[in-house]
Formats: C-alpha cells, structure tokens, sequence
C-alpha cells in the first residue's frame, strides 16, 4: 500500500505545488509528511519521495540522512532531544540525560521506552547555547533544564500532557510537529 495514497497524495502535491520550476525543492517538507504518517521515515517514504520528485531514492536519503529531525528507525510518541554540545555541557546536559534516561525507564542505547511513549535522543546542538542545557520536545524548545525538570517533562509526557515549551507551540506529538512542519497543521496525533 501507498503511503502517499488518498489524501496524502493530495497534500503531497500540494506541497510540490509551492515550488513551481524548483519541485525538489519540495523534500523536505515531503519527507516531514511522511514522518507523520509513518512516525518515522520509511524505506516506501524515501522511495515515494524520490519517484514524486523524480529523483532517485539515494538522493532522498542522503537528505533524510544528515538532519537529526528526520528519524529512519520507529520513534515513540515524543521525540526528547538532549542537547550534549558544549555550551550546555558545560551548565549540566550530561547529568540531565541521565535523567531523562532514568525518567523514561531506558537504557542508554535503547531507542524507544518499554511504553511507547518515548523516544530519547542525544543532539548534537540545538542552537540555543544562552539557555543551556537545552531540551527539545516534539521539536519544540525547553531552556535551562535540570535533572529535577527533565524528570517533570517526561512524567508529564507520560500523564497525557505536554508541557508548555519555553515559546511557540506545543504539539501533541512527535508525527502532529512533522505534519505542522511540512505546512499542513497540527492534525494528526
């Protein structure tokens, strides 16, 4: 079956349409609707991707590869990412990603939580070095946070709420942030 079948078919050309002369210009905001659809980024997502924008599916990878946001493998119903560079290193993201691995009942290197629920990842850099340690949630940011506050964001996670993120939007889930990220809204959960 089509993951671009339906519906998404017709949102998949719609976000092709905003490029007009400049269609592969549209990869990014097509692998985002598939991610939220699939949760992740499917072999059969690369390969739509590739075949709407006639372009091979090597060349979807390689651009679904180097971003962090794009997840290849299944992801939990919240992706938390740790900031670990420097700057936040150096105020305390170490101690807060054994934290979050202790609040979500994960061993280090295991990628998704026993429930479901989460999925924890290490980043590299999120860019906001003057609130370090920096955590995002479904993309969105949580500045200055603690051991103590990690615990408090994954305990609310796990309640059904998502926490009010440091600005901007708050979404329900990890596929509801890639769907409003490809243009679309925050529809799905």
């Amino acid at each position: 079956m089509a993951v671009f079948d339906g519906r998404a078919a017709e949102e998949a050309r719609a976000i092709i349409g905003r490029y007009p002369g400049h269609e592969r210009s549209a990869i990014m905001p097509l692998l985002y609707l598939g991610q939220s659809l699939e949760g992740m980024i499917s072999p059969e997502v690369l390969r739509e991707v590739g075949e709407l924008l006639s372009i091979t599916t090597a060349e979807v990878e390689a651009v679904a590869s180097f971003y962090s946001m794009y997840r290849l493998r299944p992801t939990g119903t919240h992706v938390v990412s740790v900031c670990t560079n420097l700057a936040c290193k150096l105020r305390g993201a170490e101690a807060v990603y054994e934290a979050a691995h202790q609040a979500a009942e994960m061993a280090h290197g295991q990628e998704i939580s026993d429930d479901g629920a989460i999925t924890l990842h290490e980043e590299e850099c999120l860019g906001v070095c003057d609130v370090a340690p920096a955590v995002q949630i479904d993309f969105a940011n949580h500045d200055e946070v603690t051991p103590e506050r990690i615990r408090e964001l994954i305990a609310s996670l796990r309640g059904g709420d998502v926490p009010a993120p440091a600005r901007g939007p708050a979404f329900p889930s990890f596929r509801a942030a890639s769907r409003a990220l490809a243009g679309l809204g925050e529809e799905a959960s």
